[in-house]
């Protein structure tokens, strides 16, 4: 019996090792998948003397199935029995830290950065902090990369002997040969800094970051713009001018594109961490000259962020700032040669009129949003369209509808169909903003025009947006103004056109209620159970079955039921169907 014992407790881990020497990949994959099931079958002790080994051992597979490892282990201390010994866990993620795909290290890099949190101070310097020393000093880039994401969660526990041996090692990866290691630590730069003693910070971070901000790979030198806004938080306002701003105001002139472009990226947060006395004498003209960089990926990025950086100007000195310096550049980019420019503008261009106030916005920004509107792409068009409800609220929307009603006729009509449809997505939120008056007077016609559109995908949005105009406006709009219109299709001779009027019955029953549904909807749909078109007929079987529960029982019973008991005896498979379908749902058999 004890032998069978024995067997049954190395069961686990037998079909463990068949299934992870599988030839099949899959396999492999779901016994790393299950793998906190086998541990928890094997007990703690095994799985550290037996598992874990076996693991470390067999790191040879498919990137997937490492990647999955890699995952699992770091939700293995409990596993293991518990923080105490959790460094049990680093020799596999070791391994998998040094693997050539970077996914599978990028992924034992944040297991290892979990688990260094459950490790206590004495247990981080006897395993942890000598595993970051050995990846830190592989011959291969892939161990000394995966150092990099390491410094930072266990400095802060560490003493200062050791502290300083880490500062040293961050110091060499910095100047790597290799490029990748040099990014490596250039993007993990403002981290380290954050969990580093002031006085470090400015004797070694400045020195790190002025050497990588000029590294002959653009690539490194654009990370160390991100790590410029965590170094900048960090340090007391007066040092911001010597150690800080001079590798920014190279960075923003940069020769590569890519550098200034993570400029105009990271520029609100830049504005922030400086303060409002650098953003007026140093960040302003550089933000100028973003705009209007030669690379059109630069002055996109600059366009998106001139909302939140006119946000952030110093209250004070706000609106001269940005009708002396930054309106010129926007206005130029209003007709820049690149499409995408113009649209990342479109998108932030309205929320300058809350900060400029009304009459700034009617005599300088208006003519520009109509500059917008008129402009040849859709996207900047809609842009502009989908982001009003802004200026309404600063300058009113009858001010805005005289010049803005012709571009919203003219995307309506677009050639283009996803450009129609784009807009009939935005009429409910025009229609809100316009109000009921305004809509009846010019786009009504419009909506009413989308349900004979050719394409189908525009009847069916033009249905939807009727809905929602009702649930904005209310039944007896709709009944006086929209119903009327809808039922007159029902005669169209194009079929496709009757089928619509059936389609918007069907959206609007609900939002128009029982009394207008049973005295006005439901008379139509009767009439054209006998369309010559099958489709139509079983479109009205649906059509009942749809706008059954709105009805009252009487009407259900006297008219509804002898109409599909009808149909349900058609000639067409389809309309029988549908029909007994209706008397089903509806419980009228």
């Amino acid at each position: 019996m004890a032998g069978a014992d024995g067997d049954d407790s190395l069961y686990p881990i037998a079909v463990l090792i068949d299934e992870l020497r599988n030839e099949d990949v899959q396999l492999r994959l779901n016994s790393i998948k299950k793998l906190s099931t086998i541990a928890l079958a094997l007990g703690v002790e095994r799985t550290r003397t037996e598992l874990l080994p076996f693991l470390t051992d067999t790191i040879y597979d498919e990137d997937e199935v490492l990647l999955a490892l890699a995952e699992q282990l770091g939700n293995f201390t409990m596993l293991v029995g518990g923080p105490e010994y959790v460094h049990c866990l680093l020799p596999p993620l070791e391994s998998l830290a040094t693997v050539e795909e970077t996914v599978v290290r990028d992924k034992a890099v944040e297991s290892l950065r979990k688990i260094s949190q459950e490790h206590s101070p004495v247990d981080l310097e006897v395993h942890f902090e000598p595993l970051v020393k050995r990846l830190a000093s592989g011959d291969w880039f892939t161990s000394r990369t995966s150092a990099c994401g390491l410094f930072s969660v266990c400095y802060p526990r560490v003493s200062s002997t050791v502290k300083a041996e880490i500062r040293q090692h961050f110091r060499t990866l910095c100047s790597d040969d290799t490029p990748m290691v040099r990014r490596a630590a250039a993007s993990k730069l403002g981290e380290f800094a954050k969990v580093l003693e002031l006085d470090y910070v400015k004797s070694d971070i400045i020195s790190l970051f002025t050497a990588l901000a000029s590294d002959e790979q653009d690539s490194v030198r654009l990370l160390a713009v991100e790590a410029c806004v965590s170094i900048a938080s960090l340090l007391p306002q007066e040092d911001l001018e010597t150690l800080v701003m001079p590798t920014l105001r190279q960075a923003a002139e940069d020769k590569s594109w890519r550098v200034r472009y993570m400029v105009a990226d990271k520029f609100s947060e830049l504005q922030k961490a400086v303060g409002p006395e650098i953003t007026k004498n140093d960040l302003v003209p550089a933000f100028q000259n973003l705009l209007k960089d030669c690379e059109a990926e630069v002055r996109s990025a600059a366009a998106k962020k001139v909302k939140e950086f006119c946000e952030n100007l110093p209250e004070d000195s706000r609106e001269t700032i940005i009708m002396t310096h930054i309106l010129s550049c926007v206005k130029e980019l209003v007709s820049d040669t690149s499409q995408h420019v113009k649209s990342a503008l479109a998108s932030v261009i309205m929320g300058l009129s809350t900060i400029l106030g009304k009459d700034n916005t009617v005599e300088h920004l208006l003519p520009l949003f109509l500059a917008q509107l008129k402009d040849e792409c859709p996207e900047v068009r809609l842009n502009i369209i989908s982001n009003l409800d802004c200026v309404n609220e600063v300058i009113g929307i009858r001010q805005l509808s005289q010049s803005l009603l012709p571009a919203i006729v003219e995307l309506a009509e677009d050639a283009k169909w996803r450009v129609r449809l784009a807009i009939i997505e935005y009429m409910p939120l025009l229609a809100g903003q316009l109000g009921v008056e305004f809509f009846d007077e010019k786009l009504n016609t419009l909506c009413m025009a989308w349900l004979i559109d050719h394409v189908y995908a525009i009847r069916e949005a033009a249905t939807c947006n009727l809905m929602k105009l009702v649930e904005k406006f209310g039944a007896e709009w709709a009944q006086n103004t929209i119903v009327p219109k809808v039922l007159g299709m029902a005669n169209d001779p194009n079929y496709l056109h009757r089928m619509t009027t059936l389609f918007c019955i069907n959206s609007l029953s609900e939002a128009c209620g029982q009394d207008i549904t049973t005295k006005h909807m439901l008379p139509v749909v009767l009439k054209m159970s006998n369309d010559q078109v099958a489709n139509v007929r079983f479109n009205v079987a649906k059509s009942l079955q749809k706008i059954g529960p709105v009805l009252d029982s009487s009407a259900l019973q006297t008219e509804v039921k002898p109409v599909l008991e009808k149909l349900a005896t058609d000639t067409d498979m389809d309309v029988k169907y549908f029909a007994q379908e209706a008397i089903r749902v509806l419980a009228l058999a």
